[in-house]
């Protein structure tokens, strides 16, 4: 018998649900990491200033050990399902983490606030370096180029003054390496042990919380002058700081989330975002005085991110429509 062969053009497959509840829980991801941090900035920044608790560190050990806690009643309730990791590697982990948060604080002590925000901007261009380097992971021209037009705007917009001395500079470059470090770790954690977010967190959270609460009170006693346990704790320090706690835990959620979703740069460059809508908040709401410099930066940064952001999904859907193909001629 003879048959007829008809030519069938292959149409482009649609896109599953399951990439479309891929792309709805990334940009959920991002938006609970904008929100939470936004609003602990703002209330840190009110039990800071206006409450005068300046013991920063100690308060960051005690949100460490209250998400510990809470992911705790979370599994007993059968919300999530703890999962064992190599404690070698988790112990290296957590310290690393609880290390670059307490020398972030050093850094912001010792060195004037414009050559803290300078050791911020180091951070995105050292994890770049170390994934190139370390963990041979490519950046295009186009995302580097993004990403200086990025710093440059927050450049512009937060650097005030560059007062420079040996101390504070060696603590920036540590706290730098180290934050670069912990943030690249969190996702290959992730996938090397086959983890979620949420288990992972799990899993460090007490563990970052001890060794953040190791060095608290010593470091905080050097940055103020006195300890967390000198403090008059009014009713309303006492709230503030339990509304700073239940924030916290939603914000080192996200951060483990956005860094498994995505990657350790990406979280950077949504950092300077939440930074641009700190500033922006003090502007409007808090009637902070704004130069053409501030918002000439602010505007220069968010040119940055749209492209970064458009480059990055240009890019990812390129590697999804090659992925196939490359398969397929396996």
């Amino acid at each position: 018998l003879g048959r007829t062969r008809t030519r069938q053009t292959r149409a482009r497959p649609p896109r599953t649900m399951s990439a479309q509840a891929y792309d709805a829980s990334t940009l959920g991801a991002l938006a609970l990491s904008v929100s939470s941090s936004v609003s602990i900035v703002i209330v840190n920044k009110y039990l800071i200033s206006s409450l005068g608790y300046r013991y920063v560190t100690f308060l960051t050990s005690i949100h460490l050990l209250v998400t510990a806690v809470f992911l705790r009643l979370a599994a007993r309730a059968g919300w999530l399902e703890p999962k064992a990791i190599e404690r070698r590697a988790l112990l290296q982990f957590s310290v690393v983490n609880g290390v670059s948060i307490g020398f972030l604080n050093l850094s912001l002590g010792y060195n004037s606030v414009g050559f803290y925000q300078m050791t911020k901007l180091a951070i995105i261009p050292c994890t770049v370096a170390i994934q190139q380097t370390f963990y041979q992971k490519q950046f295009s021209a186009r995302i580097k180029l993004a990403l200086a037009v990025l710093l440059l705007g927050v450049g512009i917009a937060t650097v005030t003054d560059l007062e420079l001395n040996f101390l504070g500079s060696q603590l920036s470059a540590a706290a730098v390496v180290t934050t670069c470090v912990s943030q690249i770790w969190t996702g290959t954690m992730q996938k090397n042990y086959s983890v979620s977010s949420t288990q992972l967190l799990f899993a460090a959270a007490p563990y970052m919380a001890l060794t953040l609460g190791a060095v608290a009170v010593p470091l905080d006693s050097a940055l103020t002058g006195g300890t967390p346990f000198e403090f008059e704790y009014t009713p309303a320090v006492v709230f503030t700081a339990f509304l700073t706690c239940a924030i916290a835990i939603a914000v080192n959620f996200s951060t483990f989330l956005v860094i498994g979703k995505c990657d350790a740069v990406t979280y950077q460059v949504l950092g300077h975002l939440k930074t641009m809508l700190v500033l922006g908040f003090g502007f409007t709401v808090l009637a902070a005085p704004a130069s053409f410099r501030n918002l000439f930066g602010i505007f220069v940064a968010l040119c940055g991110m749209v492209t970064y952001g458009v480059v990055e999904l240009e890019e990812k859907k390129r590697a999804a429509e090659l992925a196939p193909a490359s398969s397929v001629g396996k």
